[in-house]
């Protein structure tokens, strides 16, 4: 996790220590993405760190996916929380999937349902961001330019959507995601058609995050 702005850079081993955590991290995202069943040394290779370093910052593979999805959930939030002083409910709406699509936060959470024991922080997380997609569907709404049959629940399988677009070149990705969600936020505005059946429920894919489903 990276320092607070006002504190002190660190040094020595702390500083090695920080890099090494940063390199794991970045590395076991990216083999996870790939297979959420591979072993830990596959992580400790990429990331060129000996696997007891590794266990040093880890006690097991568990810890290391609990980590990696709090920190897909902590994005979240923050791109929620970021565009709560838009005071156009439609531009905060789709500036904060723009910015969830770009931090590419469902590729992971999607790969690691049900790989491991959630805690009790990270549902809280998890609570938290429900209530801010909540808020901003509801001021998209209000504002006139959000079909009125969406429901918070959508919101996640748009992501889900937008996620599943993966080409080898990242920003070949990028561009192709941005320009999914565009057609995606076309067919949300304005009047349209009724959406056909009935809409996602609250819970419905809670099931996902079940150990061994």
């Amino acid at each position: 996790m990276p320092n607070s702005p006002d504190a002190p850079p660190l040094a020595g081993r702390r500083a090695q220590a920080a890099r090494n955590d940063a390199v794991i991290l970045a590395a076991a995202r990216t083999v996870f993405l790939d297979d959420p069943k591979a072993p830990v040394a596959a992580v400790a290779e990429r990331a060129g760190v000996g696997i007891s370093a590794l266990y040093r910052r880890y006690a097991s593979k568990e810890d290391l996916l609990r980590t990696l999805c709090h920190d897909g959930l902590r994005r979240f939030v923050a791109a929620a929380e970021e565009v709560s002083d838009e005071p156009d409910g439609w531009a905060a709406f789709g500036a904060f999937l723009e910015r969830v699509v770009d931090a590419d936060v469902h590729s992971l959470t999607v790969r690691l349902a049900g790989t491991f024991t959630p805690t009790d922080d990270l549902v809280h997380l998890a609570v938290r961001a429900n209530d801010l997609v909540s808020g901003l569907v509801e001021r998209a709404q209000r504002a006139g330019r959000l079909r009125s049959d969406v429901v918070p629940q959508d919101v996640g399988l748009l992501l889900e959507g937008c996620a599943a677009i993966r080409v080898p070149d990242p920003e070949r990705t990028r561009q192709l995601r941005r320009r999914h969600l565009a057609l995606l936020l076309a067919g949300l505005a304005g009047s349209a058609p009724p959406l056909p059946g009935p809409p996602p429920a609250a819970g419905e894919f809670d099931w996902r995050w079940k150990r061994g489903q």
